[in-house]
Parts: C-alpha cells; sequence; structure tokens
C-alpha cells in the first residue's frame, strides 16, 4: 500500500504542477506587453529592404541611474537595386548619440518610435552595409511593478536587470528591426556594470573581464540564426548549478542554470536534474538539441512564467511543466520561429503539447490523457485556467494589434495543443512523430522562419494524403463539433446490422467538422471499435457486427475535441417517438392574440436517409401571402410545440402549413380579438 500511495502522490504532482506553467506564460506576457503602451509599430513587419544578418549589443548599464548607454552594431544586405536609407526600430525614450558607417556620421531622422537612416551610399541588391548606433537613456518600462521588457528590479534585497522582449519589446531597450521575420545570423552581447552582477546572455561566454574599476565586462557570443525577441539579458547575483547533458557517448552540453542563491534547495535542484531527461526525451522525438555548438541553461528572473529565450530560459518557476514547456520552445521557436504573429501557435502550441509528450513519457498514458482532458475542458482545481473549449476566433490570430489576441491561453496555447492531440490520432503515431521530427529537421525551415502551410505540407508529405479540411477548419476555423449520435440494432438480412446517425449542431465556419471518429461497440461477448470518417453535418452508417452491441462509446479515447449532445441508442426510445407525420390543430382556436401549434416528425432509418430533416411552420393569410415563419431548420424525429403570436395581425381567417422535405400538411385558424 506505500509503493501505492506513492505512485498516487507521484501521479498526481504530474498532473498539478503543468497547470501553472504554459498559462502563467500565457497570462504573464499578456501582462507584460499590455503595459507596453507603445502599439504603433504592431502592424510594421519591419524594414522590409533589407535582410539583417548580425546584431552586436555593446552596453554600459548602471543599476544605479537605470541607465543604458550603449551602441548596437547592424548588419545586413540590401533587398532592392538601389537602397539609400534603412528604419531601425527604437523606443522614443532614448536619446541618439551618433549614427555611423566606417566611423563616418550619417544623416538620420528619429521620431514615432524609427530611426530613418541615410546610408552612406546608394547599395545594390544583396550588397552588404554595416551601421553602428550609439544611444543613450531609460528604457521605458524600468519600473520592476510593469512586467515591462527592460526591468530593474530586486530579489532578495538585491539588484536585478532583466530583460522580455516578445512581441514587440525589444526595440524598448535596443535598436534593432523589430520583427520575428528576419532572423540574424548571429550576434554578441557585451555587458559592463557593476562586478556584482553576473551577466548572462544567449550562446558562450567567450570573455569576462574585470576592468579594475568596480566593474566587469561580459562578452556572450551566439554562432546561430536568431530572432530579434529572444535576445535577452539577465544579471545579478547568479549562483550556477552545471549538469552536463551526455548527448553522444563522451560528448556533452553544457546545462547552466543560473539561480537566486537563497532558492538553490534539495527541490530546485532536484527539479533542474529533469531538465536532462527531458533533453533525452525532446532529443529522441524532435532531433538533436538545436545548438549543440553552445549551451542550454536558465536564467531565474523576477517574473512568474517562463520564456524561452535562445539558449537561455528565462524562469520565473522551475516546476516540470514550465521547464519542458521553455526546453520544447528551443525547437519550436528559437530553431523554427512563427514568420508572424498570426501563426503563434507553432511556437506556443508546440511547446504546450510537448508538456503532454514529457508527461506521457515519465507517468504515462493515463496522465497523458488526464493533462489533454485538461488542455480540452480545464482543470477542476484551478478555475483560471485557461483551455480549448473557451477559445473565440480562430487559432490563426487575425488581430494582432491585441496582445491578449496573440497570447490567449485558450487558444494559441491550450487549443494550439489540442489541435496537435488531434493531428496524432489522423496521422497515427509514427507517422505523426516522423511528421514532427521532419518539420523540426527541414533544410529549408531549420533556424529560419515557418507559417502554418509550411507545417501543413510537410504532414501531408509523410502522410501521402490531403490535409487541408484539417488544417483549414482548426487552425483557420472557429469552435469545436458539437455531436449527437442516434444508433440501432435491427436484423436486415441475415446479418446482425447497427445502424449509427453522427448529427454536428450546424457551425459557422466551418459548417461542420470532417474528423476520423472512433465508434466502440460494447457488447457481452466482446468490444468492437470501428473508425468511420465523417464529413457531412449528419451523416448515416451501418455495420455488420458479429455480437449485437448493448452499448456505443463515441471517441473513446478522447481524440476529438468536441461536446456531446447525446448518444442515443435508438431502439430504448423508438416507443417514445412518434411513428407518422403529424400536424394538430392548433389551440386555442379561436385564439387571442396567442396559440400553440404541435407538430410531429417520426424516426426514419434507411440508406442514405437522414435523420435531422429541414423543417418549416410557416403562416399564411386568406389571399396565401406569408405573414410569419415560425420554424425554418434542421429538426430530427420528434414531438414539437411553438407558439404564434397574432397580436400585430388583423381579425381573420389564417392557415399554417407544416412542410418537411416531400410531407406537407395546413390547417386553418381563426384570429378573433
Amino acid at each position: 500500500m506505500k509503493i501505492i500511495a506513492i505512485i498516487l502522490i507521484l501521479f498526481y504532482h504530474s498532473i498539478s504542477y503543468t497547470q501553472n506553467n504554459s498559462q502563467l506564460c500565457s497570462i504573464s506576457k499578456i501582462q507584460n506587453s499590455d503595459m507596453l503602451n507603445k502599439l504603433s509599430n504592431i502592424n510594421y513587419p519591419g524594414d522590409q529592404n533589407i535582410d539583417v544578418t548580425y546584431y552586436k549589443l555593446d552596453m554600459n548599464i548602471s543599476y544605479e541611474e537605470k541607465l543604458i548607454e550603449g551602441s548596437v552594431t547592424i548588419s545586413g544586405k540590401s533587398k532592392l537595386a538601389n537602397l539609400s536609407n534603412v528604419q531601425i526600430d527604437l523606443n522614443n525614450v532614448f536619446s541618439i548619440k551618433s549614427v555611423q558607417s566606417d566611423n563616418n556620421n550619417l544623416p538620420y531622422e528619429f521620431s514615432d518610435n524609427r530611426l530613418n537612416i541615410t546610408l552612406d551610399k546608394t547599395y545594390v541588391l544583396d550588397e552588404e552595409f554595416s551601421i553602428n548606433i550609439a544611444y543613450s537613456g531609460t528604457p521605458q518600462d524600468s519600473d520592476p511593478q510593469s512586467f515591462g521588457s527592460f526591468i530593474f528590479g530586486t530579489h532578495n534585497d538585491e539588484p536585478i536587470i532583466w530583460t522580455l522582449s516578445e512581441p514587440y519589446g525589444a526595440s524598448d531597450w535596443w535598436p534593432c528591426k523589430d520583427t520575428p521575420a528576419d532572423k540574424a545570423d548571429s550576434s554578441d552581447v557585451w555587458v559592463t556594470a557593476d562586478e556584482l552582477f553576473v551577466t548572462v546572455s544567449n550562446g558562450v561566454l567567450v570573455d569576462e573581464i574585470n576592468n579594475g574599476n568596480g566593474t566587469k565586462t561580459y562578452k556572450w557570443k551566439n554562432s546561430y540564426p536568431i530572432a530579434q525577441y529572444l535576445i535577452s539579458l539577465a544579471m545579478t547575483n547568479y549562483e550556477i548549478y552545471r549538469n552536463d547533458f551526455e548527448y553522444e557517448t563522451g560528448k556533452f552540453l553544457p546545462v547552466m542554470h543560473y539561480n537566486y542563491p537563497e532558492n538553490i534547495t534539495d527541490n530546485r535542484l532536484e527539479d533542474l536534474d529533469k531538465t536532462n531527461e527531458m533533453l533525452e526525451l525532446f532529443t529522441n522525438l524532435f532531433g538533436e538539441y538545436p545548438f549543440l555548438n553552445e549551451k542550454y541553461g536558465h536564467a531565474e528572473f523576477s517574473w512568474s512564467g517562463g520564456m524561452e529565450h535562445q539558449t537561455i530560459s528565462s524562469m520565473g518557476r522551475f516546476d516540470e511543466g514550465i521547464v519542458a514547456h521553455e526546453l520544447a520552445h528551443q525547437w519550436f521557436g528559437d530553431k523554427i520561429t512563427c514568420k508572424d504573429w498570426q501563426h503563434i501557435w507553432l511556437n506556443e502550441g508546440f511547446a504546450t503539447y510537448s508538456e503532454a509528450l514529457w508527461i506521457e513519457n515519465k507517468y504515462g498514458k493515463e496522465a497523458y490523457d488526464q493533462q489533454i482532458e485538461f488542455e480540452m475542458n480545464g482543470h477542476p482545481d484551478y478555475p483560471w485556467w485557461s483551455y480549448a473549449k473557451q477559445a473565440e476566433g480562430s487559432i490563426y490570430v487575425k488581430d494582432i494589434t491585441s496582445v491578449n489576441e496573440i497570447f490567449s491561453g485558450s487558444r494559441s496555447y491550450a487549443k494550439g495543443a489540442v489541435v496537435l492531440h488531434m493531428l496524432r490520432k489522423v496521422m497515427g503515431d509514427e507517422l505523426f512523430f516522423e511528421a514532427i521530427k521532419s518539420y523540426s529537421l527541414n533544410p529549408t525551415l531549420e533556424y529560419d522562419v515557418a507559417v502554418t502551410e509550411d507545417f501543413q505540407n510537410i504532414c501531408e508529405n509523410v502522410l501521402g494524403q490531403n490535409l487541408d479540411y484539417f488544417f483549414s477548419q482548426w487552425i483557420y476555423g472557429e469552435n469545436y463539433p458539437k455531436y449527437s449520435v442516434d444508433w440501432n440494432t435491427s436484423e436486415w438480412a441475415e446479418n446482425q446490422s447497427v445502424a449509427v446517425i453522427i448529427n454536428q449542431n450546424q457551425n459557422t465556419v466551418p459548417l461542420f467538422f470532417s474528423m476520423p471518429i472512433d465508434l466502440k461497440f460494447i457488447s457481452n461477448f466482446g468490444d468492437t471499435t470501428i473508425t468511420v470518417f465523417n464529413n457531412q453535418l449528419s451523416q448515416y452508417f451501418n455495420f455488420v457486427l458479429e455480437n449485437k452491441p448493448n452499448q456505443l462509446i463515441f471517441d473513446p479515447g478522447n481524440w476529438i475535441l468536441k461536446d456531446m449532445v447525446n448518444v442515443t441508442d435508438i431502439e430504448k426510445v423508438r416507443k417514445d417517438l412518434p411513428s407518422a407525420f403529424s400536424l394538430s390543430q392548433n389551440y386555442p382556436n379561436p385564439f387571442n392574440p396567442t396559440t400553440t401549434i404541435k407538430y410531429s416528425i417520426p424516426l426514419l432509418l434507411k440508406d442514405n436517409s437522414s435523420q435531422l430533416m429541414n423543417v418549416k411552420v410557416i403562416v399564411y393569410d386568406i389571399l396565401g401571402k406569408t405573414v410569419n415563419t415560425l420554424v425554418n431548420e434542421k429538426k430530427a424525429a420528434g414531438n414539437y410545440t411553438v407558439n404564434f403570436d397574432g397580436s400585430k395581425l388583423s381579425n381573420g381567417i389564417y392557415y399554417y402549413r407544416l412542410i418537411v422535405d416531400n410531407y406537407a400538411d395546413t390547417k386553418k385558424m381563426i384570429l378573433i380579438k
């Protein structure tokens, strides 16, 4: 019993910790960026006339003065035949000290958070240029309570400086082309600050210089392509815990954890050590860690969530879920970056689903299923939990002027993860994971940017089938299917036959959802599962089974994001359904001014028939003119009642007519006021 209890405790822990990971990332990123009050760049995709190839940030940072004095070198190529000026994004809170190329001053204009620079000459297509921008100022979001893109804060009365630039915050602290679509080929970050700071950034530490004047300079070099929002700083009195990952026999990836000294505990070290297990799992699933020549690590910062800065995730907590989430981003978000924020699910949906894959690997299929259930329907112990059924609008983000829309926990995170769960069923495990790895290792996408269609094309190539129906409805469509199922058993010829009708509530976009669906028939002599492809609003299926089933379970594996209106055994309710069409006399009649009309629709089960039928109930005057349409929709078999209000009509004789497909009946009623 003790062993069982321990297992249950571990299982509960595996489920409960996860509730504070991607959800907190979503909530915190929304808090972060909603504080920016700088939305003028949101629909601005950066200067489309240049291709940035390199950034070098060289900064002197004063914690006491809350001041940055620095320079940024930007190298790039012309995308025009005659490039003569460039636009660089930078928050207007800064002052420009100089703009130079080859030590020659360049003319510039600086307004509306854009630096318009006239180059030293006209550059032809693909010709390289380099500019250096010297600037100084206090970042707009230096208030530690603002959750901003550059923070001067404290922990345990110790100073800390940290950054978080996603989605529009990079230009709040350094000049750049502020769009994820243009990744630099490499970057350097040099920081000089008080010697008490241990400064952490992307890539490898190539030099640490004691300047002899109470300051230190840290020089970090990143040799991989990088998006502007993934360049980061984290600076405080870190204590380093290192536990390298052996990715091949005798070959090790440095795994560096930068912790607040006061938080180094046995529990923290236990959580950090799981990073190596996750690295092994994700390497097997997604391909080798994308930045093997540099490092992976965590830098603790004073924020409730996490941020997947390339090679060094910034972390506000170290639960398993958030560690798995940010690590998975190194493949999905950092190595392959969404080209624009409309496709953010390629970052966040993949990272959130990777949490479930970690749970499945560590704690088993039952734990995975429970995690997916939480992503679909919410968690009963966490009322704030965002889940897929709450999602409004398409996963494709139509309004990127709203950071709430970009980082919607229900849509970009939870529903994005559930889409991958559903795709896994559509493709099957073997081909699904082959497609995920092929996407990660695709030579035209790796270390570059992607949109949904890039991932879709890879999945289609692996599966050998068109998946447009799947991606169009789940990424560009809205909502999710709401099913009702009628089924019965009866003798058909010499075989035992089961008839099943799957109905969907009509949606808007798409009108209905097309999905493969498992139907599990339970009998006293064994169970049978049959997969059907449901691609109609109302669809009839007929199966021949060896044993008569007594129960039908719809989608037993919970592979579809859905609501079930009902699963009805028709044989059990047949006696309660009408056997023929009928239209009753309204009551009361004569009426003043309202009356009730009843009608019945019988149950029809024939090959190619539809349980949902087109039903109209129309009221006419004595001249045959329509005065009211009481019903005009698809309805299933049953007895129905509809009320008619004649308060706006004149006294006299009226007719009401029931039309159901090829059936019609008419009756007379009298209005007397």
